[in-house]
C-alpha cells in the first residue's frame, strides 16, 4: 500500500493545475460542450486566452511571417533604417529585428516592384499612418519626391516620425499637405504613383470619391491595400472602442457590405466589388492584384492608367 501511494503521490497535479482544476477545468467541465472550445476552460488545455495574450499571439503572427520571407524580402527590411523608433513589437529572426508593419510594408513593395520601376518616381500617398510605407520606400528607392495629404494631427505624427528616421536628404524629399490645403498645395504637381493602405475604407464615401478623382486627374499609377468590406464580429475585440466606434466604421468606406472574414468564398465574392470600387476612373486597368497578407479580408491591386490617357 505505501508503494501504491508512493506512486500515487509521484504522479499527482503540480499546483499549477490544482489551480487551473479548482478554477478553470473543474469538475462541471464535462457537463455542457457548447462553447468550451471558446472559454476558459480551452484556454487552459489547448489555447492562450487570445483577450489578453493578444501581444503573445502578435509575435507569433511576426515569428511565422518572418519564416517565409525570401531573400529579396529581407534585403528591403534591412535597408529600412532606424526601424527601432517608437519602440514596436517587434521579434528577432535569424539575427534580424522584425515587427508587422515593417514586414507588411516589405510585402508591399515587392508587389508594387513586379510591376513598376520606382527609381525616380514621383509619389503621393493619401493617409499615411506614421509614415513606414513613405520610410520604406525612400530607403529602397531613389524616389524623386514623396507627397504625403493627411489630417492635421496625424500629419504632425508623420512629419515628427520621418524626422526622426529618415535622414536629411530623404526628408528633403518630402512634402506634407493638410487635406484643407489640397488644391493650393498641390498646385500642377504629377505623380508616377499614389498610395493608399487601409485609409479610404475609414473614410466618408464621398471622400474616397473625391480622391479617386485626384488620381485620375494626376496620377499614372496607383496602389491600394484596404478591406473588401466591412464586418460585424464581437468575439474578435468585444467593441471596446464602443458601439459608436462600431457605427461610424459600418458607415465608411466605399465598400460596406458585410462579410464573413474567416469565410475565403465570402472573401473572394467580394473581391470584384473591390477592384471596381477603386479603379480611379475608366481608362485604368488593374496591372495585379492580390490578398493582402496577412489579413484573410484585405486585399491589394496596383491599377495603371491607359496609354494616351495621361494628363
Amino acid at each position: 500500500m505505501e508503494k501504491e501511494g508512493g506512486m500515487a503521490k509521484a504522479f499527482q497535479a503540480s499546483r499549477q493545475w490544482e489551480r487551473i482544476s479548482e478554477l478553470w477545468v473543474t469538475e462541471n467541465s464535462a457537463a455542457d460542450l457548447r462553447g468550451f472550445k471558446s472559454d476558459r476552460r480551452n484556454f487552459n488545455l489547448a489555447l492562450w486566452d487570445p483577450t489578453t495574450n493578444g501581444i503573445r499571439y502578435l509575435r507569433a503572427l511576426v515569428y511565422e511571417l518572418a519564416t517565409r520571407l525570401g531573400d529579396d524580402d529581407w534585403a528591403r527590411i534591412e535597408r529600412i533604417e532606424n526601424r527601432e523608433v517608437g519602440d514596436p513589437v517587434s521579434i528577432r529572426y535569424e539575427g534580424h529585428d522584425i515587427c508587422l508593419d515593417y514586414l507588411q510594408a516589405a510585402l508591399e513593395l515587392g508587389f508594387i516592384e513586379k510591376e513598376m520601376d520606382l527609381h525616380g518616381a514621383h509619389v503621393l500617398e493619401i493617409g499615411a499612418g506614421y509614415g513606414r510605407t513613405v520610410h520604406a520606400m525612400l530607403s529602397n528607392y531613389d524616389l524623386a519626391s514623396y507627397t504625403i495629404i493627411d489630417l492635421k494631427n496625424t500629419l504632425s505624427l508623420s512629419t515628427a516620425y520621418l524626422r526622426a528616421v529618415l535622414d536629411d536628404k530623404q526628408f528633403a524629399k518630402m512634402k506634407f499637405v493638410q487635406v484643407e490645403d489640397i488644391e493650393t498645395a498641390l498646385g500642377s504637381d504629377r505623380y508616377d504613383l499614389s498610395v493608399n493602405v487601409h485609409s479610404f475604407t475609414e473614410m466618408a464615401p464621398d471622400t474616397v470619391s473625391a480622391y479617386l478623382r485626384l488620381i485620375d486627374e494626376r496620377c499614372t499609377g496607383f496602389f491600394v491595400k484596404n478591406p473588401v468590406g466591412k464586418y460585424i464580429d464581437k468575439s474578435m475585440d468585444g467593441h471596446g472602442k464602443g458601439e459608436e466606434a462600431v457605427k461610424l466604421a459600418l458607415a465608411n468606406g466605399p465598400l460596406r457590405q458585410i462579410v464573413d472574414i474567416h469565410d475565403t468564398e465570402s472573401v473572394a465574392a467580394s473581391v470584384p466589388l473591390f477592384i471596381d470600387a477603386y479603379r480611379p476612373g475608366e481608362n485604368w486597368t488593374v496591372a495585379a492584384d492580390t490578398r493582402g497578407i496577412p489579413w484573410s479580408y484585405f486585399w491589394q491591386a496596383l491599377y495603371r492608367k491607359n496609354a494616351g490617357d495621361h494628363a
